[in-house]
C-alpha cells in the first residue's frame, strides 16, 4: 500500500476508541504490570501518546509546513510521561488523549495537505531531514505499534500459565 493520508487518519482516528475499549474498566494487574525491567505497561503507553500529541507530531506537521528557514523539530522526549508530577486515572488519560487526538486530527485536515505537501521536508534532530509524508506514516505505524504492545504486555501477564501453548502463541516470543 502507498501512503495516503485518509487511510492514516482512518487509524489515528480510532486509536483513542481501541484503547478505550481495550483498556477501560481493567483492573490494575492488567493496566500497570509491564514486560519487566526498562519497559512500559499500557498506562506507561498511554501517557506517552499524550505526550506526542502534545509535542511531536502537529508541532512537526507545522514545522514542515510553515515557511520558516528554520526547520529543525525540536527533540522529542520518548520518555517523558514517566516523570509526569500529576498521577491521573487510566480514564482521566484515556479522555485526554481522546480530546488530544481529535483536535490534532481537525488541525491535520485543516491543512488541506497536497502531494507537494507531503514531499516537504523537516529536520530531525537524529535522523536529518525527513518528509512530511514519512512523519505522517510514521505517526500511524506509532500508533499501531503502540496497540500492539499493549496487548503484547497483556498477553505477558500469562506467559507462565498458558503452560504448553507458548509454543502456539507468538505473542511471548516476539
Amino acid at each position: 500500500m502507498t501512503f495516503d493520508l485518509q487511510k492514516s487518519i482512518e487509524i489515528l482516528g480510532r486509536t483513542p476508541y481501541v484503547l478505550e475499549v481495550l483498556l477501560s474498566g481493567l483492573s490494575g494487574d492488567w493496566i500497570y504490570s509491564n514486560e519487566g525491567e526498562n519497559t512500559w505497561s499500557p498506562y506507561d503507553v498511554v501517557g506517552h501518546l499524550i505526550h506526542g500529541e502534545q509535542t511531536d507530531w502537529i508541532p512537526r506537521v507545522e514545522i514542515i509546513l510553515s515557511e520558516a528557514s528554520d526547520k529543525k523539530f525540536i527533540p522529542f522526549n520518548r520518555f517523558a510521561q514517566l516523570d509526569a508530577v500529576e498521577q491521573k486515572t487510566l480514564g482521566q488519560l484515556l479522555n485526554e488523549f481522546k480530546i488530544l487526538r481529535g483536535q490534532s486530527i481537525s488541525v491535520l485536515k485543516s491543512k488541506h495537505i497536497t502531494a507537494d505537501d507531503l514531499a516537504k521536508t523537516g529536520i530531525h534532530p537524529e535522523f536529518g531531514e525527513v518528509t512530511l509524508e514519512q512523519l505522517l506514516a510514521t505517526w500511524t505505524a506509532h500508533d499501531l505499534g503502540h496497540i500492539v504492545q499493549i496487548a503484547r504486555t497483556m498477553a505477558k501477564q500469562y506467559t507462565v500459565e498458558v503452560g504448553p501453548w507458548t509454543k502456539y502463541l507468538s505473542v511471548f516470543t516476539r
